[in-house]
C-alpha cells in the first residue's frame, strides 16, 4: 500500500518568530506610553518640588504648628497656622460624619438592591450630576438654603454642609466600584447557608471591600479639605482659634492662603507657601493612614 504526503501528519512549528512589523509596533507603543507617563510626571514633580522648597522654611519654624496669627502685623515674622489646621480638621471631620455613612448606604443600595428600578436609575443620575457640580455652586446652594431660607448665620457648619455635597458623590462612586468587585460567589454561598441579605452585606461584602472603601473615603476627604469657595461664601476667615462650628468666623488652611494673598511682604509669602505645604502634608498623612487601615484590616490579615 502506497502512502502519499497527504497521509503523513503535518508538523507545525511550536513557536514562530515575531515579525519585524510587530516588533516595531510594540516598541513604538512602549515608547509612547513611557513618554506620556514622563510628561505627566513633570508638572506633578515640579509643583511638589516648588511647594516643598518655598514652604519648608515656614513649616520647620518652631511656632508654625503651635501658634496662630492672632495679633500679628502683616509684616511681622513668626506666627503659625495652628488655627487654620484646627479649623480644617474640624470642618473635614463634620463633613465626614455626614458624608461617609450616607455615601456608603447609597452605594449599597445601588449595588445590592436597586437593580434596574427607576429609583436606582434616578439615584445614579443624581450622583453623576453631583459629581460635576462646582464647589462654588454647592456653596451658593447652602447659602440660599441655610442662610436665606432657614435664617441661620454664616458659620463653619454651613461650610461642612457644602463640603458634604462635594464629598458624597465621590464616596458613592468609589464604594460602588469596590462592592462590585466582590465576587458574587461569596454572596451566593452566604445565602445558601441561610444568612439574610442584610447580614451578608454587613458580614461578608463590606469587610471584603473594606480596604478599597477606606481608600476611596480618604481620597474624597482629601479633595474637599482643599476647597476654597465654600469658605469665602459661607464663613469669614479668623486668624485665631474658634471651636464653635455654629457661630463666628473660623480659620482654615485655604483661608490662610487667601488672606495672605493681600500681604505682599516676605512674611505673607512664606505663610502662603507654608500653608500650602501643610495642606499637602495633611492630605498625605490621611492617605497613608487609609493605606495602613486597609492593609491591617481583619479581612486582609487572615
Amino acid at each position: 500500500m502506497t502512502t502519499t504526503t497527504l497521509d503523513k501528519p503535518v508538523k507545525r512549528k511550536t513557536f514562530q518568530g515575531v515579525g519585524t512589523r510587530r516588533r516595531v509596533t510594540d516598541l513604538t507603543a512602549t515608547v509612547l506610553v513611557t513618554l506620556s507617563v514622563l510628561i505627566a510626571l513633570v508638572p506633578l514633580v515640579w509643583v511638589l518640588w516648588t511647594v516643598i522648597a518655598k514652604g519648608l522654611p515656614a513649616v520647620t519654624s518652631q511656632t508654625w504648628f503651635t501658634n496662630s496669627l492672632s495679633g500679628l502685623l502683616p509684616a511681622s515674622p513668626g506666627g503659625g497656622v495652628y488655627h487654620g489646621l484646627i479649623g480644617t480638621l474640624i470642618q473635614g471631620l463634620v463633613c465626614a460624619v455626614f458624608s461617609i455613612p450616607l455615601g456608603i448606604f447609597v452605594a449599597i443600595y445601588l449595588v445590592e438592591y436597586a437593580g434596574n428600578s427607576r429609583l436606582g436609575k434616578l439615584t445614579t443620575f443624581m450622583v453623576d450630576i453631583l459629581s460635576g457640580v462646582p464647589s462654588i455652586v454647592a456653596a451658593l446652594f447652602i447659602y440660599a438654603l441655610w442662610v436665606v431660607t432657614f435664617g441661620m448665620t454664616k458659620s463653619a457648619f454651613a461650610v461642612s454642609l457644602a463640603l458634604v455635597l462635594l464629598m458624597v458623590p465621590v464616596v458613592v462612586r468609589s464604594t460602588e466600584e469596590m462592592l462590585k468587585i466582590v465576587s458574587q460567589d461569596l454572596r451566593e454561598a452566604s445565602y445558601a447557608l441561610g444568612v439574610p441579605k442584610w447580614k451578608t452585606i454587613a458580614r461578608i461584602v463590606i469587610p471584603t471591600a473594606l480596604s478599597g472603601i477606606i481608600t476611596g473615603v480618604m481620597l474624597a476627604l482629601a479633595r474637599v479639605m482643599g476647597e476654597t469657595a465654600p469658605l469665602l461664601i459661607l464663613v469669614g476667615y479668623a486668624p485665631f482659634i474658634n471651636f464653635d462650628m455654629f457661630k463666628g468666623e473660623m480659620g482654615s488652611l485655604p483661608g490662610v492662603m487667601v488672606a495672605e494673598m493681600n500681604n505682599p511682604t516676605d512674611a505673607g509669602v512664606n505663610r502662603i507657601w507654608g500653608a500650602a505645604l501643610t495642606l499637602i502634608l495633611l492630605i498625605a498623612i490621611l492617605n497613608i493612614f487609609a493605606k495602613l487601615v486597609g492593609r491591617f484590616s481583619s479581612v486582609n490579615t487572615r
